[in-house]
């Protein structure tokens, strides 16, 4: 456990250190200031029953997380195969699976910081508008509850995508790949979802675009919660099972 905690605070601290990690919060700062003044132009003058959660969710949610999340996890295992640390690293005491869940675990930690001011942003409006029962609490955690399961499905498709490379830009690219078919899997299922057979329940549990819509309107689906751990533990498993490969080579 210690040495898990120790390559955690190892990774989470480059993230902190290195000039991409500041460019990510940047530009999430960014796109969250140009959502944060869409909105204020919707409710400003009109009234609306829906969640300011929910409004929140469009074009600008979607382009911070298929774009920093390759980012956030280019470099985990990329960036040490290509300098050399990465035999090094794994000469020290430590298992493969500490060091695939500490890259993990660092990754989400840090994608769960760039979004932290968006609830500074819901609070102003709060602020502002006094109008709390747009600000539900419980649509809130629901919302951040979303965000989390879903970086953390991302992050783990990432990790994968790192490990399968030497070179940043091509694991970022990789991951972004995989992301946006999934991402494009919700707009699928919404196409298939006059019929009612099997193939149609498979696309409408993989909707992730559907999927963070209940989550910002206060709804917790168990079956969301176990596709998204599922998805991530299958893809930190391939993860572990490149990085265990490497005794083979």
């Amino acid at each position: 456990m210690q040495a898990y905690l120790t390559l955690t605070r190892r990774e989470l601290g480059h993230f902190f250190m290195s000039f991409m990690g500041y460019i990510v919060i940047a530009s999430a700062l960014f796109l969250m200031g140009l959502s944060f003044v869409s909105l204020a132009s919707k409710l400003q003058g009109e009234s609306t029953v829906m969640p300011v959660t929910e409004i929140f969710f469009g074009f600008y949610f979607w382009l911070i997380l298929l774009f920093s999340v390759p980012v956030i996890t280019m470099r985990l295992f990329s960036v040490e195969k290509a300098t050399g640390t990465f035999e090094t690293l794994m000469t020290t005491p430590v298992s493969d699976l500490q060091v695939v869940m500490a890259k993990f675990s660092a990754g989400l930690l840090f994608y769960m910081v760039v979004w932290f001011p968006l609830l500074i942003c819901i609070l102003i409006l709060r602020y502002f508008t006094h109008e709390p029962i747009l600000f539900d609490p419980a649509n809130i955690g629901s919302t951040f509850l979303g965000i989390g399961l879903l970086g953390m499905l991302y992050i783990a498709l990432g990790c994968f995508a790192s490990s399968l490379t030497k070179n940043q830009i091509v694991a970022a690219m990789i991951a972004f790949a995989i992301g946006f078919a999934l991402f494009a899997l919700s707009f699928l299922a919404d196409q298939l979802s006059v019929k009612s057979d099997w193939s149609n329940e498979i696309f409408k549990t993989m909707s992730i675009y559907t999927q963070m819509l209940d989550f910002s309107r206060g709804v917790i689906d168990s079956r969301y919660v176990v596709f998204y751990v599922s998805a991530s533990a299958f893809f930190l498993f391939l993860t572990y099972r490149v990085v265990e490969s490497r005794r083979w080579k």
